[in-house]
């Protein structure tokens, strides 16, 4: 999800544009395969090398848990849950505040849904990818 933030700077305001990355997404980009390929005076279809054919990509993980997890951005620690086990949420309602190089960033819910799971308190430190809310 890209998010855009206003910044000001000494006075001077900056627009940024994040994107969120949500672990189990994006599967490890393997580096490409090399072909050797060497100089031949009369070229033959037996001596021609063969093409190298890429190795199909893993599917991504399927997620363990039936809710969509909401993993930490950044690293930080959590300043104030605002919502509990039961809530009924909407699509960008603030659910957490973390506190990041002196910002409070809130987290906010990815969709409606109802809140089954929170995996953090309030004055926890967290680290990136580490899950914070499973809403179903």
């Amino acid at each position: 999800m890209l998010r855009k933030f206003k910044i000001a700077i000494d006075g001077k305001e900056y627009l940024v544009e994040m994107e969120e990355l949500t672990e189990g997404l994006a599967a490890p980009v393997a580096p490409p395969a090399q072909q050797v390929v060497q100089p031949v005076a009369h070229p033959t279809p037996e001596s021609a090398p063969a093409p190298v054919t890429p190795e199909p990509k893993p599917a991504p993980k399927a997620n363990a848990t039936a809710g969509e997890g909401i993993d930490a951005p950044m690293p930080g620690t959590i300043l104030k849950v605002l919502a509990n086990v039961g809530d009924q949420v909407t699509a960008n309602q603030p659910i957490l505040i973390l506190e990041a190089m002196k910002m409070e960033n809130e987290i906010v819910a990815p969709k409606d849904g109802v809140v089954t799971a929170i995996h953090v308190t309030a004055g926890e430190m967290v680290n990136p990818g580490q899950p914070l809310i499973t809403i179903d």
